[in-house]
């Protein structure tokens, strides 16, 4: 633990839910990470202050659901802010729920009325549009296919196949027949998604770079009348994703393109387990790999407060993750 680290008392946040999703941003109080880039950034926080992501998002002050996001000054010319992405066991490239949740968080504060804005994230440079009724659309980073019916036999599940997806995240998007995506279920469909999960690293299925599959995704009915499909997605740790999930929705409106079942600019509505909506749609772009998938959603502030670290505390800085 540095002593920059060491040395905090006090740190100010503001919570908000995307969709039923939180996030908690960190607007004072947290160290400048170093680094000329976000990636760079995003890899200071992890090297340097890691135990305070611990402090912030885990137990006592947050919980497994959580994400976080830093803000820092911007990289870019004209974005309004740059963000690292964070949750209970490590770190993220993008977040699609969180940066709907900045975007609102920006405007709660004054930072930003209605119109576009941009942010830095590790990935890239995000886009964004604030509309009057509070509604958020972004412009994800390129999303696309890396491999496409990958098969495996799962303990406990049986045979599974699915799709691995880029949405700023890594994905395996697969349906399991039978399984049926409800809120009483989320016991068993998180046992399923763990064991998905760890199938995918004993068979070596990676996306680029070897980089591992760490969300998985499962498909299903819609709930409502106004929706194409249901999800329930686990995030890295054992927490699932009470929206429809971001860069999920990315991953998988890059694989319908993919196989000709999604146009450009058709809209695809995706549910969540909760029952909340996201609504997305593709852009083809000369040049990019993929797609670029956009996503709209709402957010809410929930609060804002000033965590305390009294040196006294046993679990000042949080309850580590085993």
């Amino acid at each position: 633990m540095s002593t920059a680290v060491g040395a905090i008392d006090a740190i100010e946040v503001v919570d908000s839910h995307t969709e039923g999703e939180p996030t908690r941003v960190v607007i004072a109080g947290w160290p400048l990470p170093n680094g000329c880039t976000m990636a760079e950034r995003r890899e200071s926080v992890r090297r340097d202050q890691d135990r305070l992501r611990q402090a912030v998002i885990l137990e006592p002050r947050g919980h497994d659901a959580v994400v976080g996001a830093l803000l820092t000054p911007a990289v870019s010319p004209g974005a309004a802010t740059g963000v690292v992405f964070f949750n209970d066991v490590g770190y993220l490239g993008m977040c699609g729920h969180g940066l709907i949740g900045v975007v609102r968080t920006l405007e709660h504060l004054g930072r930003i009325g209605p119109g576009a804005v941009c942010v830095d994230t590790p990935v890239g440079l995000v886009r964004a549009e604030l509309a009057r009724d509070g509604s958020v659309s972004l412009e994800n980073v390129p999303s696309f296919v890396h491999r496409e019916e990958v098969a495996l036999e799962v303990p406990g599940v049986g045979a599974v196949c699915g799709d691995v997806a880029w949405g700023g995240n890594w994905f395996f998007l697969t349906e399991l027949d039978g399984a049926e995506l409800g809120l009483s279920r989320v016991r068993e469909l998180t046992q399923a998604t763990m064991a998905i999960r760890d199938a995918l690293a004993r068979a070596g299925v990676t996306g680029e770079h070897g980089a591992p599959v760490d969300h998985i995704e499962l498909f299903g009915p819609p709930a409502r009348d106004d929706a194409d499909s249901r999800n329930f997605v686990l995030c890295p740790g054992l927490a699932y994703d009470r929206s429809p999930c971001g860069t999920g929705t990315s991953a998988k409106m890059a694989t319908l393109h993919a196989r000709g079942d999604l146009r450009a600019g058709e809209r695809w509505r995706q549910e969540s387990i909760t029952g909340s909506l996201f609504t997305g749609w593709v852009e083809e772009r000369a040049g990019t790999r993929g797609v670029i998938p956009h996503i709209e959603g709402r957010a809410f502030v929930t609060g804002r407060a000033t965590l305390l670290f009294d040196p006294r505390d046993p679990f000042r800085l949080g309850i580590a993750v085993a």
